[in-house]
């Protein structure tokens, strides 16, 4: 069992974990000889965090063992991209002078992963300052696309993709302006979702006292990264809300009401041609989701024309701060 485990969902390894049938420890070592056995070529993790990640499934392991009540998450292993504050490692944005920025403190979403019981093993490559849907830097590298190495694995959050897709997590935490946890989603494999802005909490020692860009405050939000939407769902479930670091955030359900649902499709972007595989891969999602829902609508792109524009405007700022 123990070698399949780096194929196994987050919801499937925690509910395996709180039953007994297999140890966080086991779990994490399995995820850590699976970064061994292909890192090297996919170069998605910068750093692995073995000896915390370790130390941390023991401790998980004994809670199961003394009847502890146990998180959504508990003893599952999980990665944070590199602009995200994780404690005593650095939050380099793929830039060689912030090599050694050493984060003191926890963002809010991985101090919420910890509470939930998930074990960071690793941190993951962007493109400097996540700001390019490829993810190469001059302080790490290039990170390659688990099923075809010639081609990209998307960016900003690639190395969360390349990671998550060939099992050496089965949980991540990215972000996104413009399609960053997205598009590598795509372009790996995998799910991801972006929240409505102010869902999840952001925060970050190096940059709490500046005034963030107007990008930042109503296109940037961190996001969940996965194999499976249901893993999507739990990871939602415990890190959206209000923290008193980040005022833009809010605490709201995660659920609406059932009625009036409707899917809405784009099936085409002006000036833009579709490979086919796509335009039916579109189809397929819309009848399957109009199966549930029960009604569809054609959706033109809102102000598309004005994207060009928008863009180098709302950038800019936050490039700067």
């Amino acid at each position: 069992m123990t070698e399949d485990l780096w194929k196994r969902t987050a919801n499937d390894l925690a509910q395996m974990i709180a039953a007994g049938e297999v140890s966080s420890l086991e779990v994490v070592n399995a995820h850590l000889d699976r970064i061994g056995e292909v890192n090297g070529w996919l170069n998605a993790v910068t750093r692995v965090l073995a000896d915390e990640a370790r130390t941390a499934a023991i401790d998980a392991d004994a809670a199961v063992a003394t009847g502890d009540e146990l998180g959504p998450l508990h003893g599952v292993p999980c990665t944070v991209k590199e602009n995200v504050d994780v404690s005593g490692t650095a939050t380099t944005q793929g830039l060689p002078a912030f090599a050694e920025l050493i984060a003191s403190t926890d963002a809010p979403l991985v101090e919420r992963l910890r509470g939930a019981g998930a074990i960071p093993i690793g941190r993951t490559n962007l493109p400097e300052l996540g700001l390019r849907v490829s993810t190469d830097n001059p302080l790490h590298g290039l990170t390659r696309n688990p099923w075809h190495p010639d081609r990209t694995a998307g960016g900003s959050s690639g190395g969360e993709g390349s990671a998550i897709a060939s099992g050496m997590s089965p949980l991540g935490l990215g972000n996104d302006i413009g399609g960053s946890v997205r598009n590598p989603a795509f372009c790996c494999g995998i799910t991801s979702i972006k929240p409505t802005h102010g869902r999840l909490p952001a925060y970050s020692v190096f940059e709490h006292d500046q005034n963030p860009g107007l990008a930042s405050q109503v296109m940037l939000t961190d996001g969940p990264m996965a194999r499976s939407v249901a893993d999507l769902r739990t990871a939602m479930e415990v890190l959206h809300g209000r923290d008193p670091r980040d005022p833009r955030s809010v605490t709201v359900p995660l659920d609406g009401p059932d009625t009036h649902r409707r899917v809405a499709v784009v099936h085409s972007v002006p000036g833009v041609n579709c490979h086919p595989s796509v335009i039916d891969g579109v189809g397929r999602a819309a009848s399957a989701l109009t199966e549930r829902v029960g009604k569809s609508s054609k959706a033109p792109l809102p102000k598309w024309n004005a994207a060009p524009t928008s863009g180098p405007t709302c950038l800019p700022p936050t490039w700067r701060s």
